[in-house]
């Protein structure tokens, strides 16, 4: 369009009335990194989601995906095995097993393992309770016992369990003292029926933490979990999910890094991308509100938030059910994931 000079105003005009008749384009953020693209063959093919239900705490559900991105409760929303109580965790074990951890409660004494060949029946393996009365460098412990998890390490041939147990503060202003004075402890076994003793701090620093999961990746070990301490000016990492790494399963493991969660997020859990090429760390919003993601191309990050729960499908980039607790996710195959199909049947809350 050629406008007269002396008549100026007229772009303006025209530029509003162009935009008048362009369509609006809706906002929308990329896609999550880490899917296997087109016809290519995903290096995971699956994955399961064995966790809690808002309403039903310590009970073991099922969800399961193909993208790790998108999650159907199994079952018609209904448990998977009754005899279960815990924060359900479960790993593949050194005979190609699964191996189930689980407690009956904070204040009872003893560690409760399940195994399976299939995932679909489990029989008990065994019960350990740890000796809380010698924990090194621990002289106040209190006979407590939260959230077992397992971890087995084939690089060693070892299981590491870890759990969180409080301690006596004695006189102190911190909120929640229960809480803040929680640190992880662990054993180590080969075969879930033995362990080391006594059980050990962790970290070699001073921080409350429970919901302590570990893995390994590129030689390196990572231990993900959730910053105890009440939330104020003084202490602005409290209760978010936090990462420290270290050369050995054992330690000595790094000063935490910072939050890669928002406040008041626990139980992490993570499942490498189907391609193999980002991390899918997930945590959940208590109590039982939502589930939310956080993703990384290594474990050293940086991360990022993907967008979820919001009840927008052309917004929301991953689906997690309703209600979904604490629980552990893990790669499966897809025969492991057609089976449970099979076995439970899915279930699509509306």
């Amino acid at each position: 369009m050629i406008l007269p000079p002396h008549r100026p105003w007229l772009a303006s005009v025209a530029a509003a009335v162009i935009l008048s008749l362009t369509p609006p384009v809706p906002a929308q953020m990329p896609d999550p990194p880490g899917q296997a693209g087109p016809g290519a063959v995903p290096r995971n093919e699956a994955y399961l989601f064995a966790h809690m239900r808002h309403g039903d705490y310590w009970r073991l559900y099922y969800s399961v995906s193909r993208d790790g991105l998108h999650w159907t409760l199994l079952n018609g929303g209904r448990r998977v095995f009754d005899d279960y109580r815990g924060h359900p965790d479960i790993c593949r074990g050194h005979d190609g097993r699964y191996y189930l951890v689980g407690n009956r409660g904070d204040r009872h004494p003893d560690i409760n393992f399940w195994v399976s060949d299939d995932l679909i029946a489990w029989r008990n393996h065994g019960n350990f309770r740890p000796d809380l009365s010698c924990v090194p460098d621990y002289p106040r412990a209190i006979p407590t016992i939260g959230a077992p998890k397992l971890f087995h390490d084939t690089s060693r041939g070892c299981y590491l369990l870890t759990w969180h147990t409080t301690h006596d503060l004695g006189t102190t202003s911190l909120p929640e003292p229960y809480w803040a004075g929680q640190r992880t402890l662990y054993t180590t076994s080969t075969n879930l029926k033995t362990f080391s003793h006594p059980p050990r701090k962790l970290f070699p620093w001073n921080l409350a933490t429970i919901d302590t999961i570990v893995r390994r990746d590129r030689g390196r070990y990572y231990a993900v979990f959730k910053d105890e301490r009440y939330p104020t000016l003084d202490w602005t990492t409290g209760k978010t999910i936090r990462i420290s790494s270290a050369p050995g399963l054992l330690g000595p493991y790094s000063q935490p890094g910072p939050p890669v969660s928002p406040g008041f997020r626990e139980a992490p859990t993570l499942i490498p991308a189907p391609n193999g090429k980002a991390w899918y760390l997930y945590y959940e919003q208590y109590p039982g509100v939502a589930y939310g993601l956080s993703i990384a191309a290594t474990l050293d990050g940086p991360w990022f938030q993907a967008a979820g729960g919001t009840g927008h499908r052309d917004w929301d980039k991953y689906h997690v059910p309703t209600g979904a607790r604490h629980g552990s996710m893990i790669v499966i195959t897809r025969q492991h994931y057609d089976a449970l199909i099979a076995a439970f049947g899915g279930h699509t809350p509306p």
